[in-house]
């Protein structure tokens, strides 16, 4: 399994980090992407999800 470490740094007034180049690998980079940083209270773990950007709002529309 591979570690990848990032720093978290402050800016403003809030806190930021950068998303590594080795987990977008799968992803098409000429498309936008929102990240979505989950948390599982039960096993304490963050997990990191991606979805095309525009995705979500399309369906919002179809429901309608």
């Amino acid at each position: 399994m591979a570690l990848i470490k990032r720093k978290l740094y402050r800016r403003g007034s809030s806190y930021e980090t950068t998303i590594p180049m080795p987990l977008l690998f799968a992803l098409d980079l000429s498309r936008r992407h929102n990240v979505m940083f989950n948390f599982d209270p039960s096993s304490k773990r963050w997990y990191v999800d991606f979805e095309v950007a525009g995705e979500a709002k399309e369906v919002r529309r179809k429901k309608r």
